[in-house]
């Protein structure tokens, strides 16, 4: 079978197409079939290389395809079901992991960061690893909800608490996290304010549900927030830009306001003036992923029709040089996506 993999960290001439070997699945496994494979900002920065990463590996956190056998152990799926691959993995015996935490987890990792990932034309996982896909979706809008669905669903529902009427700043709704995020505080009965960076992203982030949309690079957001607010600040911000939007962010919070940030794709060092920070009762909270059953709860609103992945562009997986370069432009809104589909 064909993989994506990396051998060495840099550029995308680094990415290459390798011939490697079909696995097989022992007996409480099942291996899929992948038709599509979703790619993330975090499959650049594997790319491009930090500490603690392994080389050759496969890239990807994101895919869904068909099951084509199961082991003889396998109790929950059968050949032909259409599966999403579940992007984070616990140690599945801790205290955590057993209380459905398993992002809490010491051992918690991502696939295509930790272990290789599923940007390839065949897996062999456990099958706690997969999990079905709404029968109302496609293989191409499938791979394009896992990673930061469960992403958006820990910052805004477990973290921030969201509730009814809450103002909730989505920083770079053309993100896959910030698609996702707009979407699910709708679907809270919250209000969006969504900031995007071109014209068209803007007239998509108010299609998604959007109640007001800014131009980042053309107005001063946090001005701009007051004045929707009437003076006041947003409940909720959800922050994964990092450096770049920082200041605005902070700035747009109202008191007791929660900030919650998953991600620093324009820098992570920033600075807080503390005074304003506990004199205004804010809080500050860091977000990494989510759980199973969360996306189980997802799924069921991507099934009724309420939540559904956005899917920019799709480039056959032997562009997959292309879709990089496409993803770091920042092109997209949404997520760009690789087809496997023969």
């Amino acid at each position: 079978m064909k993989a994506i993999r990396i051998h060495a960290h840099g550029g995308v001439e680094q990415l290459r197409i390798d011939v490697v070997e079909t696995p097989q699945p022992v007996p409480r496994q099942v291996l899929v079939e992948v038709k599509a494979a979703g790619l993330n900002h975090l499959d650049i920065f594997v790319r491009k290389g930090f500490p603690g990463l392994h080389v050759p590996m496969t890239l990807g956190s994101d895919a869904s395809g068909v099951v084509k056998e199961i082991g003889s152990a396998v109790s929950q799926f059968a050949v032909g079901d259409r599966v999403l691959v579940q992007p984070g993995y616990g140690c599945g015996l801790c205290e955590l992991c057993l209380s459905g935490k398993e992002n809490y987890c010491a051992k918690y990792g991502i696939v295509g960061e930790h272990r290789d990932g599923v940007q390839a034309q065949f897996l062999a996982l456990d099958e706690d690893k997969v999990i079905r896909m709404p029968s109302n979706i496609g293989f191409e809008e499938g791979a394009a909800i896992p990673l930061v669905y469960i992403t958006a669903w820990e910052m805004l529902v477990n973290k921030a608490g969201i509730k009814p009427a809450d103002m909730v700043l989505v920083v770079a709704a053309s993100s896959g996290v910030g698609s996702a995020a707009v979407q699910i505080a709708k679907v809270c009965g919250a209000r969006v304010i969504a900031t995007a960076g071109t014209a068209a992203k803007l007239e998509k982030a108010r299609a998604l549900g959007a109640d007001f949309v800014l131009d980042h690079y053309q107005q001063d957001v946090a001005k701009e927030v007051k004045k929707i607010t009437s003076g006041r600040g947003v409940d909720i911000v959800i922050e994964h830009v990092g450096a770049a939007t920082w200041q605005a962010s902070l700035r747009s919070l109202a008191k007791g306001g929660k900030l919650v940030v998953c991600g620093s794709t324009a820098g992570y060092e920033v600075n807080v003036d503390l005074r304003f920070l506990y004199f205004r009762q804010q809080s500050i909270l860091g977000s990494t992923m989510g759980t199973r059953g969360d996306l189980f709860k997802i799924l069921q609103f991507v099934e009724a029709g309420k939540l559904r992945g956005v899917v920019d562009k799709v480039f056959p997986f032997a562009e997959v040089a292309k879709a990089h370069e496409y993803l770091e432009g920042g092109k997209q809104f949404g997520k760009v996506i690789l087809s496997f589909a023969s």
